[in-house]
């Protein structure tokens, strides 16, 4: 025997578990109206489904009814008592082949409905977040806000398909199913009602504990999760491997392991006593409406048809109540979803392209700053405090790191940015590609206002290399075309031939099909970075950004880069941060940042004979970070270990 509602009873049990949580949650206002908006393109595909559940719920009710009638029929005889059973029997089964199609079109569109809800919300979502600064990224968690992308999202699903389809359905099952009990015997009705306390205080007590345990057990595999994000990507299974603790590392997580098993032992405890409570529960109902009932039907006070028909419909009865008791909670879930879902989309992108922006000319390659000031954002500017797992956002306001900088570079010309650690060197560099706007005056490429430009043109216009050249997990190709979708493959080994790669491609097994590994990991720093100049080539913008590109490198290894470098900034405007003496000497122009300010400016022949910062630096910094000599074979006094890795081939 199944309980009352059946599944329904694991429906509420899992409802009074989230109650608390629920309850305490704010919606925002005029939530209702923004998913009423996303509904509208389905408002046919939800109107059929409604009716579909509304005929199914009545048939629901029918059928026991028509059960009864097959009793009554069966203990009153007679000679037309046979054609009478068999027509209430075809109707029955034409009933149930009914309730079979509606059940296959109910979950056609609830899929349907559910499916396209996943398809909006998600591609919003994913489209909105990616024109988010590049701050929000850095303060959020990447499991949270995956999350909003799959758990919330499917949350917000439910709102449209099981929720939706469950009051309805419920509401009119309840509806007719008690109108037709009170109907044919109110007193074993209201009998049979009297034990739904029995059926609802043990959901109560047994969700408020499995509701901490359940907390814990998220927690846990939250912070397993998050173990094994940072233990199997490259760099944290290098460092496990280099400090030799496999087997601190599989203890610690062995404990979290073994504490999810015990909560899950529990939970299935307490899922069970829930389920035996209420299968007992279900009994003893059954048992008084067949006790009452049958003493009824001896007596004759009601027919031993309607004694089955009660019996039937006590089915249909406890189910709807207990969901329906529940139905706030289910539908603050949906609601609380589609609300966090709304908090990312309600995030306002900090760059945007305007409704008459123009295009950067083709090839216009000069740069100009013209007294620009700039302040990163506050938290509570660009991110959430759900998203990066604090109570409350910090909203201090951060002082300028740039302040005044003015200067202009010529089409062609290289210009070097350099200063100490912090001075605003990259920060200058992200605000010519609006990774960042210009909190104070502004930035031109080829003469345009980068706010006022088209986002096409300037990214067009463009390229940049940073000292951790990313590549993502697929082949070298598919890396490649990302700067140039349309490229062919004799454009990509041109590219490759002009960053000093093509030949170690085209000695890979796979050629331009290998595929780079996690983060570029199957290829060494050198090899990464001279992949991320060839993308660049392919891209061919008129203007280049790189941050200290050979920054991290071995002296061999730069040397090949800076042969790729030469060929990416022939005939290109470049905006240089470098840390490497032969790269600022090589500039047109140097400019001496620092605490955000432009305290010198010249060639280096100036600038060492000025004896300033930059002079300081010349003889710190630069000098010691130059380009060593290489050693030969010759040399007895060194020793280079190479691990047998795709990683260390430079």
């Amino acid at each position: 025997m199944t309980p009352p509602g059946g599944m329904n009873a694991w429906t509420m049990l899992r409802a009074e578990r989230d109650r608390d949580s629920i309850a305490t949650h704010k919606l925002a206002r005029g939530t209702w109206r923004r998913i009423m908006r996303f509904a509208r393109p389905y408002r046919l595909d939800m109107s059929v489904f409604l009716v579909t559940v509304v005929i199914g719920a009545a048939i629901g009710v029918a059928t026991p009814i028509l059960a009864g009638r097959v009793i009554n029929t069966i203990t009153r005889g007679g000679s037309g008592a046979a054609a009478e059973i068999v027509r209430i029997a075809v109707l029955i089964a034409i009933l149930a082949v009914v309730d079979a199609l509606l059940s296959l079109a109910q979950r056609w569109y609830s899929a349907r409905i559910g499916e396209g809800i996943i398809l909006d919300l998600r591609t919003r979502v994913y489209d909105h977040v990616q024109r988010m600064p590049l701050a929000f990224f850095t303060r959020t968690q990447t499991g949270a806000l995956v999350s909003r992308l799959n758990n919330d999202v499917l949350g917000a699903q439910r709102a449209f398909t099981s929720t939706l389809s469950g009051v309805v359905s419920n509401t009119i099952q309840l509806v007719l199913t008690a109108v037709v009990m009170f109907t044919l015997s109110w007193q074993i009705t209201l009998l049979s009602l009297a034990l739904l306390p029995m059926f609802i205080i043990p959901a109560r007590r047994v969700g408020r504990k499995l509701a901490a345990i359940t907390k814990e057990s998220y927690n846990l595999d939250a912070k397993m999760n998050a173990t094994m994000t940072e233990r199997f990507g490259v760099s944290g299974a290098l460092l496990v491997k280099l400090f030799g603790r496999p087997e601190l590392e599989a203890r610690r997580f062995g404990d979290r392991a073994a504490r999810v098993r015990d909560i899950g032992i529990q939970q299935a405890m307490f899922s069970r006593t829930f389920f035996v409570a209420m299968l007992l529960v279900a009994s003893l109902a059954q048992a008084l409406t067949y006790g009452l009932g049958g003493y009824y039907a001896v007596t004759g006070a009601v027919s031993a048809g309607t004694v089955v028909t009660l019996a039937l419909l006590l089915t249909r009865l406890y189910g709807p109540l207990t969901a329906l008791s529940n139905v706030r909670v289910d539908v603050m879930g949906a609601l609380v979803s589609f609300d966090r879902v709304f908090e990312v989309l309600d995030l306002t992108p900090a760059i945007t392209e305007k409704p008459d922006a123009v295009t950067i000319p083709r090839n216009a390659g000069s740069v100009e700053f013209r007294d620009v000031s700039f302040r990163y954002p506050s938290a509570a500017e660009v991110s959430l405090a759900s998203l990066e797992d604090v109570s409350v956002l910090d909203r201090t306001v951060s002082a300028p790191v740039l302040h005044g900088i003015s200067f202009q570079v010529e089409p062609g010309q290289m210009i070097a940015l350099v200063g100490p650690s912090g001075a605003g060197k990259s920060t200058t560099s992200m605000l010519v590609s609006r990774v960042y706007d210009a909190t104070g005056g502004s930035v031109r490429v080829g003469g345009v206002d980068v706010r006022d430009a088209t986002l096409d043109s300037l990214r067009d216009s463009i390229g940049v290399v940073t000292q951790d050249a990313h590549l993502f997990h697929e082949t070298i190709a598919e890396n490649l075309r990302y700067a140039k979708p349309d490229a062919t493959d004799d454009d990509i080994w041109a590219a490759l031939a002009g960053a000093q790669i093509a030949d170690l491609v085209r000695d890979l097994p796979d050629g331009l099909e290998t595929m780079v590994g996690e983060r570029g990991y199957r290829f060494s720093g050198g090899e990464k970075q001279r992949i991320a100049i060839a993308r660049l080539l392919l891209k061919a913008p008129s203007v280049v950004i790189l941050d200290e590109a050979t920054a991290h490198l071995d002296s061999e290894s730069e040397a090949a880069v800076q042969r790729a470098l030469s060929t990416a900034l022939a005939g290109r405007t470049a905006l240089v941060i470098a840390h490497r003496l032969s790269t600022v000497r090589e500039a047109d122009q140097i400019l001496v940042l620092n605490h955000g300010h432009i305290v010198e400016r010249g060639r280096h022949e100036d600038l060492v004979a000025a004896d300033g910062l930059y002079a300081e630096l010349y003889r710190t910094q630069f000098a010691v970070a130059d380009s060593p000599t290489p050693y030969t074979d010759d040399d007895p006094e060194v020793i280079v270990t190479v691990p047998d890795t795709a990683a260390a081939r430079d």
